[in-house]
């Protein structure tokens, strides 16, 4: 009777109360917030770390994988990303003042007075769509944390901290509002039209925000004889930004950027953090004296123009910024300034740690690498009780890596989020291709080409255009968002691949294009941080 009882138990119980454990045996495990552990265990159930030392038994119901020959590591935390967003759907044009009535409509709609792009509330979480397959690139790169983010705007809204297993959305949330994010954007066909309407219109809303907040306090105090404020979904949105509660994140690369997000954080006594950072070395002293943060983008700057005898020189000063970038996450850390790393919208996340490791050989020490990987984010953004490091009690978000995190032979082996285990499959091997002569399918391919991307709900159209040489592909990909010249062009047949970045929502993004031309017609698809979308076209005569 008791065995039927129990057995009874095991079907209505949760299946949490009987979760079978695993155990990392014989690992190296860098635990970040104390000593490394040069062989031992981690053991995980129900999604968080059990045990880990050099000393733990393994449990007799464990499922254990043999770590020897490599390494345990807190898992990679990205500090911006859009990952998991559903695209928002674009503003509605048409006709004689349609973007300004379709913005009217808007705003009669919403509990703010203010223009789409001017609109801190909106809520990443609002917008995250479940799905495994959409963060798999980013969890073969070791990566099981993000900070997602919308791009679009002004104000891009308020952002969460995801973990990268995407079986559900209530499931993927670790942390919402994690903070306000603002980029030095411009509206087009509006205002603010101007870098000077921008950085004023974001005075006012935080001028308007702290009188907003004045009312409200005033009324609650004595109501009587007081006219009850309008509420404004934007402007409270603002109020824990005012009150330091909630750190606000400018998106700022260059130097003067940098300088316009420190004297606003000091006008208004804002709680700073800097996204992009990439010449943030230069006022290291003045980001120190007002605690502020650096997420520091490892999507360091490239050569944007295709390596040709005819290309024009490139100029002093981007010669000489490419060659600073990465020397300055050690100049942030002497100056004690603290940071953490962003993959910056690179589409190759191998560059991630790759990028991590040049900044070592520029001056940052190996473990404050490791540790803005893992560790340094999860303490800007408040939730270091819960991720970031190999400790007992803490969300089992682990990376196991044959090798060490920052060698070149380093290889992802297994990735545990939320406890759930993860096998990144290795890249298929190119099919080897016969070397190009200039005719045949390869030679086919050059041309112009007329274009439609398949974003949803904001299609853009544009042009490819190819020139071909042996196996070697060069040109440009032209869009409403600016012409982007290819780099690393590759043929193979009547297959094609390249890559390049785009300026989006203030940010340059890498992308990485495949495709395929059949006689006159194009298809393929791009991929970007965001995930793929399709485009095709036809060869212009």
């Amino acid at each position: 009777m008791k065995l039927l009882l129990f057995a009874f138990a095991a079907i209505l119980l949760p299946a949490s109360a009987f979760a079978q454990s695993t155990a990392i045996t014989n690992a190296r495990i860098v635990t970040v917030s104390g000593a490394t552990i040069e062989r031992g265990t981690v053991v995980i159930r129900d999604g968080l770390i059990e045990a880990v030392g050099a000393g733990v038994n393994v449990p007799a119901d464990a499922r254990v994988i043999d770590a020897a020959g490599h390494t345990v590591y807190p898992g990679f935390f990205d500090a911006v990303t859009s990952l998991g967003l559903q695209t928002r759907p674009a503003t509605p044009q048409g006709g004689p003042g349609g973007g300004q009535a379709a913005q009217q409509q808007a705003a009669a709609q919403s509990n703010s007075r203010y223009p789409m792009g001017l609109r801190p509330e909106d809520a990443a979480a609002d917008e995250l769509r479940a799905g495994e397959g959409q963060f798999e690139q980013a969890r073969n790169a070791g990566f099981t944390t993000a900070i997602s983010v919308g791009r679009t705007g002004i104000f891009n809204g308020r952002s969460a901290v995801i973990n990268l297993a995407g079986e559900d959305v209530a499931g993927m949330i670790v942390k919402s509002p994690a903070a306000i994010h603002v980029s030095f954007a411009t509206l087009g066909g509006q205002y603010p039209g101007s870098l000077m309407g921008t950085i004023s219109a974001m005075r006012q809303m935080f001028l308007d925000a702290k009188r907003h907040q004045e009312l409200q306090k005033m009324y609650a105090a004595n109501p009587r004889g007081m006219r009850r404020p309008d509420a404004d979904a934007s402007l409270e949105a603002l109020i824990p930004a005012l009150d330091r509660q909630m750190p606000i994140i400018f998106n700022a690369n260059r130097e003067i950027e940098i300088i316009r997000a420190i004297d606003l954080a000091k006008e208004f006594n804002l709680r700073l953090i800097i996204a992009g950072g990439q010449e943030s070395a230069g006022v290291a002293d003045r980001l120190k004296a007002i605690d502020a943060a650096v997420l520091f983008s490892l999507n360091f700057p490239k050569r944007t123009t295709a390596a040709s005898p005819d290309a024009d020189p490139e100029s002093l000063e981007t010669l000489r910024f490419r060659a600073e970038v990465p020397k300055a996450a050690g100049r942030l850390a002497l100056a004690g300034v603290r940071f953490a790393f962003q993959s910056g919208g690179m589409t190759n996340l191998a560059d991630f740690s790759a990028n991590a490791a040049m900044a070592v050989q520029n001056g940052l020490s190996a473990d404050a690498a490791v540790r803005a990987m893992t560790l340094s984010p999860a303490e800007i953004f408040g939730i270091a009780d819960r991720t970031g490091s190999v400790e007992t009690g803490k969300i089992a978000n682990l990376t196991v890596i044959k090798g060490d995190a920052l060698a070149k032979d380093r290889v992802v082996t297994h990735v545990f989020v939320d406890g759930k285990l993860f096998e990144p499959k290795a890249p298929p091997a190119r099919p080897a291709g016969n070397p190009g002569t200039g005719t045949g399918p390869a030679a086919a391919v050059a041309g112009t080409y007329n274009v439609t991307i398949d974003v949803p709900g904001q299609p853009l159209t544009g042009s490819m255009n190819f020139a071909v040489q042996g196996q070697s592909m060069t040109g440009n990909l032209t869009t409403q968002l600016g012409t982007a010249p290819i780099r690393n062009g590759r043929l193979t047949g009547n297959r094609f691949s390249f890559d390049a970045t785009v300026a989006y929502g203030g940010a340059n993004i890498d992308i990485q294009v495949s495709g395929t031309v059949t006689g006159n017609r194009i298809e393929g698809s791009i991929d970007s941080p965001q995930g793929a979308v399709p485009f095709s076209g036809t060869r212009v005569p």
